[in-house]
């Protein structure tokens, strides 16, 4: 666990040009909160989602959720004002798009240190496949990388695939930066699910990015939050027999042995370690939810 480790079972894009869904992000049971300055927000409401952003962090009542901006690609004419905009109103994190490589992820922390933004971490969008085959050489960049946040949607065209509910065309990529990720102690989130009214393909694909390594997943549609939260919360027999691991290799050891059979299964250290990052997010995703009203 990283000291930016916490809840992201789900991270909800709020475009910056909407203030009634900026609102309503306010009472919604996500983990994390987009507010998006990027790439869906037309050009002639480019400054005006600006402003209603930074006009959202001003006000705050975002409660425990994570809040993260989602500012313009650095070489746009909005990214640079984005920053200073909304660099020192209280934001969790911001977040980078169209990171492909070392030097984007330096400069980018560059600009954002000059904006005053020194104490923020920053989370990268993976959306190329570019971006995936560098996915080590950015998850080292930087100590500050909280998250690394798939783009699926951007990925799948730039490949030419086609989306699948199996979603094989992206497995591959998919593991890279998750071991990438890991690899450098960075959290990882799964990309969204465009079709927006297929719950069914969208409880799937929660489940197998779970199963994958994935923290939780990003999503643009509140209606989809139940899936993601519930596909990503640890089960209370999990946090059991995590308990259970701890208690039986404690015992274990102290009496000279190394490893001990759980439940039919072999535990040894590293088991320790995968208990011990469970039952924390256990608990701090029920404090969590307790603050949502």
């Amino acid at each position: 666990m990283n000291k930016y480790f916490r809840p992201r079972r789900s991270m909800l894009y709020v475009p910056g040009c909407n203030t009634r869904y900026l609102e309503k992000a306010r009472s919604l049971p996500a983990d994390s909160i987009i507010l998006d300055l990027g790439d869906p927000i037309l050009i002639e409401a480019k400054e005006t989602s600006r402003q209603n952003v930074v006009d959202a962090l001003r006000q705050g009542g975002y409660g425990a959720r994570e809040v993260v901006i989602r500012v313009n690609d650095l070489k746009s004419p909005w990214g640079h004002d984005d920053i200073k905009a909304v660099a020192g109103l209280g934001a969790d994190a911001v977040l980078f798009t169209n990171i492909e490589g070392r030097g984007d992820v330096l400069a980018a922390l560059e600009v954002l240190d000059s904006a005053g933004g020194t104490h923020l971490p920053i989370m990268v969008m993976i959306q190329s496949p570019l971006a995936v085959l560098h996915a080590e050489e950015i998850a080292s960049a930087s100590d500050r990388i909280a998250c690394m946040i798939m783009a699926t949607s951007d990925l799948v065209s730039q490949m030419h695939a086609r989306t699948t509910n199996e979603r094989l065309p992206l497995l591959t990529s998919l593991s890279m930066v998750i071991l990438a990720a890991r690899a450098y102690n960075r959290g990882v989130v799964d990309g969204i699910n465009s079709h927006l009214k297929d719950m069914v393909a969208f409880e799937y694909a929660c489940r197998l990015g779970r199963d994958l390594g994935f923290d939780g997943k990003s999503l643009v549609n509140p209606v989809q939050l139940a899936y993601a939260n519930d596909a990503f919360t640890p089960k209370a027999s999990e946090v059991k027999t995590a308990r259970e691991i701890i208690s039986a290799l404690s015992a274990a050891n102290a009496a000279g042995r190394g490893t001990v059979v759980v439940n039919d299964r072999l535990v040894e250290h590293h088991h320790i370690i995968a208990a011990k990052r469970l039952i924390a997010l256990s608990e701090m995703i029920e404090k969590l939810e307790q603050t949502y009203v």
